[in-house]
């Protein structure tokens, strides 16, 4: 079986094993990695659990209509200082 004909889904669970960066590579590889490297599902793993609270609290409301991924791009750029002095950094 040819790993690439996995549901999205499948790719998406295996590629959350890995890193970041590893993802990112991974999207280059085919197209069915690249589909599953853009997926929110995926890239939520990589980023805190209280992060929707924090970017609430934020200065910063953009971010909430931004996707997973840029998202986790974006904080890793520029971390967020929400309104308790609490800052997500990536």
């Amino acid at each position: 079986m040819d790993i690439t004909n996995l549901p999205e889904e499948c790719i998406c669970r295996i590629l959350s094993y890995t890193s970041p960066k590893e993802v990112c590579r991974s999207s280059l590889v085919h197209s069915a990695f690249r589909a599953a490297a853009d997926s929110d599902s995926l890239w939520e793993q990589f980023l805190p659990l209280d992060c929707k609270e924090i970017i609430s609290q934020s200065s910063s409301p953009c971010l909430n209509s931004l996707s997973k991924k840029r998202l986790f791009f974006q904080l890793c750029d520029h971390p967020v200082l929400a309104a308790d002095n609490e800052m997500l950094i990536l």
